[in-house]
Order: C-alpha cells, then structure tokens, then sequence
C-alpha cells in the first residue's frame, strides 16, 4: 500500500475508493492522504474515472495545474449546481460593472466641482481697480457702468452646461446604481 510516497498511507482518493494505492498511482502526487476533502469534492462531482483519464491525457507538467483546476470548479458546482464557476465569474463582471459605473459618477462630480471652483477663481481673480476713464466721455461713461454686468457673466448659465445635479449619488440616468 505504499504509492503516495507518505509512509505506508494510500493516497486520498484510494483511500475513499478503498483500493490499493499502487507504485504508480496517478492520483498520489495530487491528492495527499492529508487532504482527503480535495479528492472528495472532485470524485463527487467528476467522478475518480473522468478524473484519472483528464490527467493521464495531460503532459506531467500540466497535471498539477489541472487537478487545482478540478477542484475549484468542483467547489463552485457544489455551491451552485447550475452555473458553476461561470456563476462566480457574471458575479464578479456585474460588481466590476457597477464599479466602473460609480467612478464615472465621481469623476464627473469631479469634473464639476472643479469647474465650479475654476469659476469661482476667476471671479476672484478679474481685476476690481477701477478703470481710469474721463468722466466726461460718454463712451467711458457706457463701458464704466456697464462693465460690471460684462464681468459676472457666467457660461454656466448657457443651456450647453453640464448641469452637475444630475450626478446625484447613487444614480445616473435616473437609474439607481444599486441594486
């Protein structure tokens, strides 16, 4: 009874087959007599005969990467008997999706709080001296006391502005982002 290489302890999986563990068993390098669960889940649901001909048609160097491939699906089959591990994956694809959904939102939050602050420091920054103009000119008279209204114009105001409450949060397009 001496294959898996650990004493006189067949490997896991002749272990639950209750047969002899040969010299040569294909399962023994894989499925340790320590971690008897991890042939379990694959027997259960791939069964010891599929298991031993995926293997034996693999190169040596693959076998290992095979049978951890083996045991993750078979855990994701055992918790959902349907989808599996493509579950898991649509799972994992919508959180991305939602994800990138509600960093777009707070980029364009961004966007436009520092738009409105850009805004903001070019009131701050437009020039408050008093213009020099004669008094006396008509034309100075016109531009002096209609200049202010020219300087608290705001492109904000326009109909092509970004209206930066739409991006509530939470939503975007009058679609919740959770659900």
């Amino acid at each position: 009874m001496g294959g898996s290489g650990t004493g006189n302890s067949p490997c896991a999986s002749c272990k639950l087959l209750r047969r002899r563990c040969a010299k040569d068993c294909i399962f023994a390098p894989y499925f340790p007599s320590d971690d008897p669960h991890k042939f379990a889940i694959a027997h259960k649901v791939f069964g010891a005969s599929n298991i031993s001909k995926m293997l034996q048609e693999l190169p040596v160097h693959q076998r290992a990467d095979a049978v951890s491939s083996l045991v993750y699906e078979a855990n994701a089959r055992v918790r959902d008997p349907v989808y599996g591990c493509v579950g898991a994956i649509s799972y994992l694809q919508n959180q991305v999706s939602q994800l990138q959904m509600q960093l777009a939102v707070a980029q364009a939050e961004i966007l436009c709080i520092q738009m409105q602050q850009d805004h903001i420091d070019q009131q701050i920054t437009l020039p408050t001296t008093p213009l020099l103009f004669d008094e006396d000119d008509e034309k100075s008279f016109l531009l002096q006391n209609n200049l202010p209204q020219f300087l608290n114009f705001t492109p904000f105001n326009n109909s092509s502005s970004v209206n930066c409450d739409s991006f509530k949060k939470g939503t975007l397009y009058g679609h919740d982002m959770v659900s």
